[in-house]
């Protein structure tokens, strides 16, 4: 394993192993298994960064469920968000009484999550939970009381791998690395 890696015109650092991910994210669906097994909740993911944790995650997932995807994107290239926000594809139009899962890589700022849960609370569903592989905390500009599952907590810094990119590159690596310069 490749301790440190260049994506475009940065080095990253290792953060989190692939090992480490699977681990978590089997924890994870255990207690989504546990808390929805009688409620065959829709998985939404939020792509384009959480379709590799999405997949994992839907692997360990033993109960009956559906799953759909949107694209919203608040990254326009660089290392921080733009603040602004551009549906591109949207939500299934039949949320109405449905529990739902929202599958997120990463919870920064939360601007990009409140506008999503906007959108979701005028259809109605019956529940709500944001499942994230990443919460920064230090970063949160609008809390998300919905945000239930989390995989890491990590510092407020740049990080790419496992769906996560840097100028759409590095989605592909399995590991998390941070960024060191």
């Amino acid at each position: 394993m490749m301790n440190t890696i260049e994506v475009g015109d940065r080095k990253f650092g290792i953060s989190i192993t692939n090992e480490r991910i699977n681990e978590r994210t089997k924890e994870i669906a255990a207690q989504i298994n546990a808390e929805y097994k009688d409620k065959r909740p829709l998985f939404i993911g939020v792509l384009n960064g959480s379709f590799l944790f999405m997949a994992d995650l839907l692997k360990e997932t033993e109960i009956p469920c559906e799953v759909a995807f949107m694209k919203v994107s608040s990254y326009k290239g660089g290392l921080t968000s733009s603040g602004e926000l551009k549906e591109i594809f949207g939500l299934p139009d039949n949320l109405k009484g449905r529990h739902l899962v929202l599958v997120e890589d990463i919870v920064d700022t939360g601007l990009t999550l409140k506008y999503i849960l906007e959108k979701v609370y005028l259809q109605q569903p019956a529940s709500v939970r944001v499942c994230s592989l990443l919460f920064k905390p230090e970063a949160i500009l609008s809390p998300i009381k919905e945000l239930e599952y989390v995989g890491f907590e990590i510092p407020n810094e740049f990080v790419v791998g496992y769906g996560l990119d840097y100028d759409e590159l590095g989605r592909n690596l399995k590991h998390i690395y941070r960024t060191i310069s």
